[in-house]
């Protein structure tokens, strides 16, 4: 079998191999009985053929030798082998568009994702015999084929039907139940056949109560007019069936790492490898646990909650079912669904918030650490857990150890962390015995750098050990373990004075070894301490002739706060506005405000370049969503410089921008709220956005904070001009 692929021209199918003529040792290995030769052939597979998830000529030409595989019961481990050829085939059928022009990673035109697609369904009828085969794992691998693959919806409606009377396990159930949706909304033909057997899934008292939860589910999103009142109180009642109950305590070790169902033997609790910058481990770390999924019914709620959407009321009596839940995996994997309602959908989410803050158990910190993060998520919104963060905090302290930031156990310190970092965003001081306990020992301290800026009331104590953090770093290195520039703006945010010498000599440094994303930044930080760093003038004023732009950039403006000289800024402001999409150098013209007049031709000449660019790019949304961030900040600088001589012209753009893009909301409703009267133009436009009940008008929304922000100054903007006009 696999010496067939010999005959393949492996060297005509792209650059994904790196190999001439010859075939990929690892994929024979692939078959290797021995399993970890085997593993790696399937990575090797992964991240030449497979990368990323895409398919190219070489994945297809792959495909013939995987269904051979799959086909011979010699194969070892054939579930992975049906797994990669699913996970190929449905990346090419959700991305085949016939007639549509790609090109490859070669620059030559590609129809890799026709053509797999088309060998998908010429071999569709294979999936039927892999879902029925003994080997559970590969009919669980092979189920989501039967709604991809298969053209004749009869036929995949029979199978599918098939495979629920088959199957027992709850997972596997609520897999094939999914597919029968997965095949209605893909065929059209298969949609009356569907809804009426979810019909009968879901109202008969024959089914058990998971197989009539997933009906619901999946009846609703393939006929989302069919959710009525009675939708969300039926799915809730199955839900408590469904959920086992829980199991008695078992006796473990304070502070071991434990999942939902048990010990957690996950790889992200592990120490991180020697070398590694702890950010990036955590980031990897984080990825990982984010994908974990604990109960058997998650995925199928995730799927109900978007098919809700904007249905915020029933999603909160959900979610609130999910956080109560008697099954601590159904609990820990609400909790994100929570986080998520909240992030993306303005409303009193006080409800949610509390039950999130339930979940801060100290005898369970896995869900605990998931819960704090959570909270730790939502900003001010998480003021109604506030007591409870605090309580968790004290109670580590007081049963484990009072640095219990620094604990040996994994889980519990995740925990801890967690909930002194949620502390800090609410400005709360219980949370500083534990970034002391991070700046002292060194031990995550990149956290506490990060949340230190949070707490100025404290600044006696944290000012000294950042300053310390931030002259012990190596600026001939790349990536020090604690970033100097988050250093620098924890300083900045708590405003000591005494920082002021540090913060210079650490861009003394980082220019010295052109270390420029460190420099501009840390130069920013300086600049909040105004004309109290003025000592720090001749570090600062050489660095405006630095060969970085955005170096010279934050020297001008560091010179412009620390001695407000406007005579020996805007000479500078003028020649760096030369730069293209230089928005500091924009921003800064709008803070010295009228005495950067001289700059004025300029930005007029931006502004009206920007929009004529803006019309001929109109069906280029890219091209709009960047340029429109252009027109908000020269419309804003324009304004704070020229005033009511430039709102004809400022207003409007402000407008169209926000308009062209969402995203630039936060600095166009700010100077629309600088302009007092001059707004009156934006109000429909004002109270549409107060009106709307998503954050942001993307799919992801804003961050909590900016989103409160907008909010704010959006009110603001209204009661100031109804104001102006009772006073007219």
């Amino acid at each position: 079998m696999i010496n067939d692929l010999d005959s393949i021209d492996w060297a005509s199918m792209g650059h994904a191999y790196g190999q001439a003529d010859d075939v990929p040792q690892w994929l024979h290995d692939m078959t290797s009985p021995d399993p970890e030769l085997r593993e790696q052939a399937f990575s090797s597979f992964y991240s030449a053929a497979h990368h990323q998830g895409d398919v190219y000529p070489c994945t297809m030409a792959s495909l013939p030798f995987l269904f051979a595989m799959a086909d011979d019961p010699g194969t070892p481990d054939r579930a992975s082998v049906v797994e990669l050829i699913v996970s190929i085939g449905r990346v090419a059928v959700e991305r085949e568009d016939p007639g549509s022009v790609r090109f490859g990673p070669d620059g030559e035109e590609s129809t890799a994702y026709e053509d797999t697609a088309a060998l998908m369904r010429r071999r569709g009828h294979a999936f039927i015999g892999y879902a029925c085969d003994a080997d559970s794992r590969v009919r669980g691998a092979a189920i989501e084929g039967l709604a991809l693959f298969l053209d004749d919806a009869e036929r995949a409606v029979a199978a599918i039907r098939d495979r629920l009377v088959a199957e027992g396990g709850t997972v596997e159930r609520l897999l094939v139940v999914r597919t029968m949706a997965d095949l209605a909304l893909r065929l059209p033909e298969a949609r009356v056949p569907a809804k009426a057997w979810f019909d009968i899934l879901a109202d008969g008292v024959a089914a058990d109560a998971d197989v009539r939860l997933a009906a619901i589910v999946q009846r609703a999103r393939c006929a989302p007019e069919s959710i009525d009142d009675t939708t969300v109180p039926t799915a809730i009642g199955l839900l408590r069936q469904v959920t086992p109950m829980p199991r008695p305590e078992e006796n473990k070790e304070a502070g071991e790492s434990r999942g939902p169902s048990g010990p957690c033997t996950c790889s992200a609790e592990a120490a991180p490898d020697p070398g590694v910058p702890p950010q990036v481990a955590a980031a990897f770390a984080d990825l990982e646990r984010h994908g974990r999924v604990h109960a058997p019914t998650t995925r199928l709620l995730v799927t109900f909650h978007a098919v809700l959407d904007a249905r915020v009321d029933d999603r909160t009596a959900l979610l609130s079912e999910q956080l109560r839940s008697p099954d601590a995996a159904t609990r820990y994997d609400a909790i994100d669904m929570a986080r998520g309602l909240i992030t993306s959908w303005r409303g009193d989410h006080t409800r949610l918030v509390r039950l999130i803050a339930e979940c801060l158990q100290p005898h369970d910190p896995y869900t605990s650490a998931a819960a704090a993060e959570a909270l730790g998520s939502l900003a001010v919104l998480a003021e109604p857990a506030r007591e409870s963060l605090a309580a968790l905090v004290a109670a580590h302290r007081t049963e484990h150890r009072t640095d219990a930031w620094a604990s040996p156990h994994p889980a519990l310190r995740r925990a801890h962390q967690q909930a002194v970092l949620a502390l800090a965003q609410l400005g709360d001081e219980r949370a500083l015995p534990g970034l002391l306990t991070a700046l002292d020992t060194g031990i995550d301290a990149w956290r506490a750098v990060n949340a230190a800026g949070h707490l100025p009331q404290a600044a006696a104590e944290l000012t000294p050990r950042l300053i310390r953090c931030l002259t012990d770093v190596d600026h001939s290195r790349e990536w020090p373990d604690i970033s100097p520039t988050a250093s620098a703006s924890a300083l900045a945010a708590l405003g000591d004075p005494s920082a002021v010498p540090a913060l210079a000599d650490a861009v003394s440094s980082a220019v010295q070894h052109k270390q420029w994303r460190t420099a501009a930044p840390i130069l920013k930080a300086l600049t909040r301490f105004g004309t109290s760093a003025a000592t720090t003038l001749d570090t600062v004023r050489p660095l405006a002739e630095a060969e970085d732009v955005e170096t010279r950039t934050a020297a001008a403006s560091a010179i412009w706060e620390l001695e407000r000289r406007p005579e020996s800024v805007v000479p500078m402001l003028q020649r760096t506005l030369g730069a293209e999409r230089n928005f500091d150098a924009i921003n800064l013209a709008g803070r010295i405000g009228p005495p950067a007049a001289a700059v004025l031709p300029r930005l007029r000449q931006m502004l009206n370049e920007q929009l004529e660019q803006n019309t001929l790019n109109e069906q280029n949304d890219s091209a709009v969503l960047n340029d429109s961030w252009t027109v908000v900040h020269v419309a804003s600088a324009l304004w704070d410089i020229g005033g009511e001589g430039e709102a004809r012209v400022v207003a409007p753009a402000l407008l169209a921008a926000w308009r062209d893009n969402d995203a630039t909301a936060r600095p166009a409703v700010a100077c629309l709220n600088r302009m007092g009267p001059a707004a009156h133009l934006a109000v429909p436009r004002i109270e549409a956005e107060l009106a709307r009940p998503r954050r942001g008008g993307s799919p992801w929304g804003w961050a909590v904070d900016v989103d409160l922000e907008i909010q704010g100054s959006c009110r603001s903007i209204l009661t100031r001009l109804k104001a102006s006009r009772t006073t007219a």
